[in-house]
């Protein structure tokens, strides 16, 4: 049988406490005005520290990601590099078709490199992170993979194995291509992971020009120099997806992600950039409802040697959204059950769902806290009866 338990309504002070069905009561307040409305589309705002997004505007929709979806193709070089596969000294032959395709003839964004010259890794990946270049992400996907269809099956399998389930790419570059598509939301969550697992590398993002072959290009993340604390991560821009961008920024001690595209100009991306970067600082907030082994409810046990069993938190429970938001949410505890027993401590037998108004629904799992056997011969006897003639 399925059953939810709603907890009691709470404020993000203080801790979740368990209610009876009957009794529980959905509380609702005031939240906040929401933000400005966005020109953009498919935007999110994420909390780095918990990974909680904080604003979903289509932001699991599929889609073309331009240049932002070389966050796959820096990630698979990233992870060769710490695997010892390749070195920053390793060098890769630029190709006929990295050059003419990709490359200065091409008219997209390059870093000249010349035809069937050897290049370093280190020159490489930063040409593809400062100044988004689609030659050296084709030299490193052929350098790596033997040839960019190969390279390109590798970003897909990454990206499943990284949980993006709304990423499907097409090419090393980002170019338009059918289904050459990933959510905003995925988008931000490979940001998370890039800026998490290779700090030393994140911060070539924070670099606002790149010199190869006697030219100096600009990075083009509009936030750099015009919001304190930006620090990366990677513009975008094709005739499908208009201009985009995935930015970051720490501001005391917390780092936010945006993440949107649609826009109709470079001064459009900039200003939007700016407003949504702000918004994520001032409209909103994260807090911590329960810590990494916090008793958060009970379940029902039957015929246990308890007939109830403490449910705590896997890892902590972190909800973000707009100030006062958070007083219109409710929560419940949901499971198949009564949970019959032998239950080990540790095994995930609930989740806990976070829901309301403007928040996007969120489930975390619970796990028992305590092991729980079989009730002996007498016990299960005395409440088969009662369940007889009382019921449950």
């Amino acid at each position: 049988m399925h059953l939810s338990r709603a907890l009691s309504a709470f404020t993000l002070a203080a801790m979740i406490a368990l209610a009876s069905p009957a009794d529980a009561q959905r509380r609702r307040g005031a939240p906040a005005p929401p933000p400005e409305p966005s020109v953009a589309q498919h935007v999110t705002i994420m909390d780095v520290a918990s990974g909680a997004i904080l604003q979903c505007d289509n932001c699991t929709t599929p889609i073309a990601p331009a240049s932002m979806s070389k966050l796959m193709t820096v990630l698979i070089v990233l992870e060769r590099l710490q695997a010892g596969d390749i070195t920053l000294d390793t060098q890769y032959t630029v190709s006929e078709y990295a050059w003419r395709d990709h490359g200065a003839p091409s008219g997209g964004s390059h870093m000249f490199l010349p035809v069937n010259s050897r290049v370093a890794v280190r020159d490489l990946l930063r040409g593809v992170i400062i100044v988004s270049a689609n030659d050296a992400s084709v030299v490193l996907a052929e350098g790596i993979a033997g040839s960019e269809g190969a390279f390109v099956d590798i970003m897909n399998r990454r990206a499943q194995e990284l949980g993006l389930s709304t990423a499907h790419f097409r090419n090393a570059t980002g170019v338009d291509a059918e289904n050459h598509r990933i959510s905003s939301a995925d988008l931000a969550r490979l940001a998370r992971h890039i800026m998490l697992t290779y700090p030393q590398y994140y911060r070539i993002y924070a670099e606002r020009e790149f010199s190869y072959n006697n030219r100096t290009q600009p990075n083009r993340n509009p936030l750099l120099g015009a919001f304190e604390g930006a620090d990366g991560v990677k513009t975008g821009h094709t005739d499908e997806s208009g201009y985009g961008l995935v930015g970051s920024a720490m501001v005391d001690g917390q780092r936010r992600i945006i993440v949107f595209n649609g826009t109709r100009s470079m001064a459009d991306r900039r200003s939007e950039a700016l407003r949504l970067m702000r918004s994520a600082f001032s409209d909103y907030a994260v807090r911590t409802l329960a810590s990494a082994g916090d008793q958060v409810g009970e379940a029902q046990v039957y015929l246990g040697g308890r007939r109830t069993v403490p449910l705590v938190a896997q890892s902590d429970i972190v909800i973000g959204g707009r100030r006062g938001l958070q007083s219109t949410l409710t929560a419940h505890i949901v499971y198949d059950g009564p949970i019959h027993p032998p239950i080990r401590e540790g095994d995930v037998v609930a989740r806990l769902v976070v829901e309301g108004p403007g928040y996007q629904t969120t489930e975390y799992p619970l796990a028992a806290g305590r092991r729980v056997g079989k009730a002996n011969w007498f016990a299960r006897a005395w409440e088969g009866l009662r369940l007889t003639f009382f019921g449950p």
